[in-house]
């Protein structure tokens, strides 16, 4: 007889669709353990050659494993399986919170007209579980009362905002905040489910990804990359302010020099050009695309500054590797030579205390030889002369402002951006060129030092590795936050800690110095940041500050203030009810202005009133009308006017008047043919008037929800329960001694910062990286102070703050007390009382794994491919990220991994779509251009298979899951 076939093996290769099966016996998972090295080291081999392996047997005949004994599922199975149907039921969960009755159904602490739900037939057990152990239990919310303020308050302001029914997603043809929310719950309750509740047999796993190397911890380069003088496209634009020149311009008697600013500009293939522009043309730029985009939020201008730098130029030697460069003052020098403290990459940003460098900068060969190591030769030592680059600083903050600017898509498409960059080019002559070649020269200078200073700091950190590995491992263990701060409670001065916190005492230095020097030295707009910030330091009077807060109760202070505007004399409004039904008031104003003037432009009374009467009918005809739609894959306006439940009803002649319309408004968005707009004019009126009413009842229904008496009490009690407690650990911990060493702090940073600015200290990056950790060695007693005395009188808040998160740690790490989720017993249930074909069940179980299999795959080399052409690295973890690993905390990498899976579209700039009246048509071509891009960005993701047999198994695992979380 032959030879039985091979038993196939457990493979951590991304390609692996094997549901790994469980070691028999302790000499075969041995055996197994041995086998899995060598080959882990022959698939290493292989992928230094190649790129992704071919399918081995072991994938090929992935479906043919066995199962571990006595179970019916492999551990891969296993988990999909919880995973599928934990995440039916929680898609179920989050959709049914805008129903009125949800919280009737949660159970205790709500009230039910049914009587108490116990928690074993809650029809929400996942999001009571996580309410009762995790929100309920919050340290302000635990004394809060049942009947009082979460039935009384809380339950009855929730139904009553239910009660309303904003309008959804659905309605608004764009997605609304509520529901990015519930998107984004969604997958969190996921994530906390899939990772805390564990399967009974043990053996459950998930797909592994060991080619994903974890990339060492570099420097934090990211910066770096918006700052290049060119190459970097953004929005199709690759824009610089590449040079300045001196243009001088007659006026009645003398000449006026003013600067005129070079841009470099490159839009998609077409050819590069240059255009000059005065500070003038850019606040011009800016005030045109404030009446171009209405009410959209514009960055402001940087602030004229007419600050040079000196250009030192020299040899091809190491030394003229570090910047020489100093900053002046364009305005005629002095005949007394200031102090010779300029040089530097970092002099080029501005002195913002007013003072000026010398013109003649110092020779800054003593710091630089101490770089080379003395291999420069005395002849490479001989400069050229000195050359002032006029205006640097305000090139640097120009170039940091257009590029924020062509971040944003609208911007960057806007006729006053396109005319600013593109209009009355310029030829460069041969000075005009130099001048373009010496501040190239200096930007790249000045990224290489801001790469050196980020190494230093990098390796100062690595030297801390070893303790933070220590401190990593007493946070994780059981306590181990309480361990923490109890330290902090009982210990008076930082150096009295134990070793592994003084360690990261020492480690948190580094980073937070690193962190100053990038946001006030590094980047483009630091010089502004600083100045913002100087500026607002020079403003507080901390003094005055201090005083107010030792000698008043700002609890009565903040009560009295509420009962200012809290007040109902004689059941009339409140003050805080007046300023905000104001403000909604005005928009309601407004709104309605809108709709008056476009229902007079449409001038068919029937139609726009149909439209309004549908806005205000009840939820059930809406949503039957919506359900209508989407099945019939028409717009929901002409279901609107074709319905016979809304008043007024159309003759056929109207509806067959409407649905022309509707397709010539189809075409006239898909073709730009202006015969066919001007057909499609009725129907995008229609569609914006039906927009505008919708918006109207959304705000007329907020007004009523502020206008009622409990919102107010809710308020009220919020307060009461989140900012008296907090008050009285600030008032006992003496607070107002904080205040002094906190502008302690901020002059030494902002005379450090300048320091930094002025010295030429390019040439030794440890000189720079130990600046700022002084600096925060400085103050670090003062932090340390203010924290030991919050945690001294917190009357044991920070105590159950810390057990309230490792309540939720121990969740994660090791499930609920109630018991496991036994699959196996699930699905053998399932198959003998022929609930489930046991065939198509794991079918439907192996699509799913193939599916996350070949998604996750799609994922990663999508990241790979966004971050090459970035041209960063795939790995920008840095600080406390780098030092935790997800599974510290009970969460599985993998789970983790996919909570951000489908949501690379997220953090795309969503415009607001409130100012489309003018042109419907145009806003509804973008918005299917939109769309369109995001089918492009999601070209080639597979496609999850339909699943029908598990969800059978549904009511069996809400009777087992409610078991599991009945605490």
């Amino acid at each position: 007889m032959a030879d039985p076939p091979p038993r196939p093996r457990r493979t951590d290769t991304i390609e692996s669709q094997a549901f790994v099966d469980a070691p028999e016996s302790r000499d075969e998972a041995t055996e197994q353990a041995k086998e899995q090295q060598q080959k882990q080291a022959d698939q290493q081999r292989q992928r230094q050659q190649l790129q992704r392996a071919a399918p081995s047997y072991t994938t090929m005949n992935s479906m043919n494993s066995v199962p571990p004994p006595g179970s019916i599922l492999t551990g891969k199975q296993e988990h999909y399986l919880k995973r599928e149907l934990i995440s039916f039921q929680t898609t179920w969960e989050i959709s049914e919170l805008s129903h009125p009755t949800a919280l009737q159904r949660f159970g205790a602490p709500f009230r039910s007209d049914a009587g108490e739900v116990a928690p074993e037939n809650s029809e929400l057990p996942l999001l009571r579980y996580i309410f009762v152990k995790h929100v309920r239990n919050f340290p302000f919310l635990n004394q809060a009362k049942e009947h009082e303020f979460w039935q009384d308050k809380l339950q009855a302001f929730l139904e009553s905002f239910a009660n309303k029914h904003i309008s959804s997603a659905q309605d608004r043809l764009e997605q609304t905040k509520r529901a990015k929310l519930a998107g984004k719950a969604t997958k969190l309750v996921e994530l906390m489910m899939v990772s805390g509740i564990p399967t009974a047999s043990g053996y459950e796993e998930r797909i592994r990804f060991s080619e994903m190397e974890v990339v060492e911890r570099g420097a934090n380069e990211d910066g770096l990359v918006v700052n290049v003088p060119e190459g970097h496209v953004i929005n199709g634009w690759d824009v610089n302010v590449a040079g300045v020149r001196l243009v001088s311009v007659k006026r009645h008697v003398r000449t006026h020099k003013h600067a005129e600013f070079l841009l470099r500009v490159k839009h998609g293939d077409e050819p590069e050009i240059y255009v000059a522009r005065r500070f003038g043309d850019f606040a011009k730029m800016h005030k045109k695309l404030r009446l171009e985009l209405p009410g959209k939020v514009l960055p402001p201008l940087p602030n004229k500054n007419k600050t040079g730098s000196v250009y030192s130029a020299g040899g091809d030697d190491d030394s003229d590797s570090v910047s020489s460069v100093s900053t002046v003052n364009t305005t005629p020098p002095t005949t007394e030579a200031a102090p010779a403290e300029s040089g530097g990459f970092r002099s080029y940003l501005s002195s913002w205390t007013g003072g000026s460098g010398s013109a003649s900068p110092r020779a800054s060969m003593e710091s630089s030889s101490r770089l080379t190591k003395g291999l420069t030769k005395p002849s490479q030592r001989e400069r050229s002369p000195d050359v002032i680059l006029h205006r640097e600083e305000q090139r640097v903050s120009l170039r940091a402002f257009l590029r924020n600017f062509l971040q944003n898509e609208t911007i960057a498409s806007s006729r006053a951006m396109e005319e600013f960059l593109t209009a009355t080019p310029i030829t460069i002559n041969d000075d005009e060129m130099m001048d373009i070649v010496k501040r190239k020269s200096m930007d790249e200078k000045r990224m290489e030092e801001q790469r050196r200073f980020f190494e230093v700091a990098r390796k100062r950190a690595q030297e801390l590795d070893v303790h933070m590995e220590k401190f990593r491992r007493s946070v994780v263990e059981r306590d181990g936050l309480r361990t923490l701060f109890a330290e902090i409670k009982k210990k008076e001065h930082l150096k009295d800690l134990d070793p592994e916190y003084k360690k990261f005492a020492e480690w948190l230095r580094i980073e937070v110095a690193a962190t100053l020097y990038h946001l006030f030295l590094a980047e483009d707009n630091s010089p502004d940041l600083f100045a913002q910030a100087k500026r607002i330091h020079s403003l507080v009077p901390y003094s005055a500050l201090k005083q107010v807060i030792r000698f008043t109760n700002p609890a009565a202070v903040m009560a009295s203030v509420l009962d200012i505007f809290m007040a109902q004399p004689l059941g009339s409004k409140s003050l805080l009810q007046r300023i905000f039904g104001l403000a909604l008031g005005d928009g309601i104003r407004t709104l309605q202005r809108s709709i008056d003037a476009l229902t007079a432009k449409i001038d068919e009374p029937i139609l726009t009133g149909k439209i309004r009467n549908y806005t205000e009918s009840d939820f059930e005809v809406k949503q039957k009308l919506r359900e209508e739609s989407a099945a019939e894959q028409v717009d929901l306006l002409v279901k609107v006017l074709q319905s016979d439940d809304i008043a007024p009803a159309l003759t056929n002649e109207q509806i067959g008047r409407v649905f022309n319309a509707y397709v010539a408004w189809n075409n006239a968005v898909d073709n730009v043919d202006e015969e066919m707009r001007q057909g499609a004019e009725l129907f995008a009126r229609l569609k914006s008037l039906l927009k505008l009413h919708t918006r109207l009842r959304d705000k007329k229904m907020m007004l009523e929800m502020i206008e009622e008496a409990n919102t107010l009490r809710l308020f009220r009690d919020l307060f009461s329960i989140f900012y008296e407690p907090l008050v009285r650990v600030y008032k006992s911990a003496n607070v107002y001694n904080s205040v002094t060493d906190f502008a302690r702090f901020a002059d030494d940073a902002i005379a450090t910062i300048e320091k930094a600015q002025r010295q030429d200290v390019s040439a030794d990056p440890n000189q720079t990286v130990q600046s700022f950790i002084d600096l925060c060695e400085r103050h670090e007693d003062d932090l340390y102070k203010f924290i030991h005395e919050v945690h001294i009188h917190d009357n044991g808040l920070f105590d159950k703050l810390m057990t309230w998160i490792e309540g939720i740690l121990d969740f994660l790490r090791n499930g609920p007390k109630g018991g496991k989720l036994d699959m196996n017993a699930l699905f053998q249930g399932a198959v003998d009382s022929n609930q489930i074909d046991r065939n198509l069940a794991l079918q439907e179980i192996n699509s799913l794994i193939k599916w996350q299999t070949a998604r996750k795959r799609w994922h990663s080399d999508k990241t790979r491919q966004k971050m090459a052409s970035a041209g960063g690295d795939s790995s920008d973890m840095g600080g406390l990220a780098a030092t935790f690993k997800p599974s510290d905390f009970g969460l599985n990498p993998q789970d983790l991994q996919d909570l951000d899976m489908g949501d690379e579209d997220d953090d795309e700039d969503s415009e607001s779509e409130d100012d489309d009246g003018d042109d419907p048509i145009g806003a509804e071509r973008k918005r299917r251009q939109k769309r369109q891009d995001m089918l492009k960005r999601t070209a080639g993701e597979p496609i999850k298979p339909e699943i029908q047999e598990l969800h059978k198994m549904m009511p069996s695992f809400l009777a087992m899951l409610r078991m599991t979380l009945a605490e």
